[in-house]
């Protein structure tokens, strides 16, 4: 085996130990020495390849938020689908990538609902791709509709974040690790769609008038 390719397979070894902690743990209980006993890796070889723990949490956010951007984007390419479709494209691809990926799954709420401080600023770098997905995702949709007159494309669109950030901030009071993935994302599809069409059926008169 060439070195190159020996080098890959050990740094690959490390990472994959180092996000099934982080999933399991989050960043704040993990441990390197949990790291290197669960994947059978000894400190020295881990040093070598990484320089602590906060190197290895934000390589395997980095890895979640690029995997997700990715996968998001090939799956929601078509445009022409009606506004309440696209919507529901949106989150059913990202409750698939998270059933195809559980640990990402993990992550990615310990990250979004409770990042860790002195890494905010590394984290939302490896996030900015997925934030602008999102915003693009959001832009679409608000484009086609008739927005109220007060409401420009871009507040809309930073109100819908917000929400969205007021929504992930309900699941700081629960224990690590008990989210459940099927009613996060359905949460977060419901919460967007109640922003986007409101709570109140209007009868076709109203519409009229």
């Amino acid at each position: 085996m060439k070195r190159d390719e020996k080098n890959l397979l050990s740094r690959k070894k490390i990472l994959d130990s180092a996000l099934a902690e982080f999933a399991r743990q989050g960043y704040g209980l993990s441990s390197v020495n949990t790291i290197c006993t669960a994947g059978g890796i000894s400190k020295g070889i881990l040093y070598h390849y990484f320089k602590d723990k906060d190197d290895l949490y934000l390589l395997c956010v980095k890895d979640l938020f690029d995997s997700l951007s990715a996968y998001l984007s090939a799956k929601i390419s078509n445009p022409s689908s009606p506004n309440a479709s696209r919507l529901e494209q949106y989150f059913d691809a990202r409750l698939q990538f998270f059933h195809e990926h559980p640990l990402y799954h993990k992550l990615f709420c310990d990250v979004v609902i409770a990042p860790p401080p002195h890494l905010e600023e590394e984290i939302l770098e490896s996030k900015a791709p997925f934030d602008a997905l999102n915003i693009a995702v959001l832009t679409e949709l608000l484009r086609w509709e008739h927005l109220r007159t007060d409401i420009s494309l871009e507040t809309a669109v930073d109100a819908f974040r917000l929400y969205q950030d007021f929504v992930n901030a309900r699941y700081q009071m629960e224990p690590q690790g008990t989210i459940d993935l099927e009613r996060h994302e359905q949460t977060c599809k419901r919460s967007l769609s109640i922003l986007l069409y409101g709570v109140v059926e209007r009868e076709e008169h109203e519409h009229e008038s």
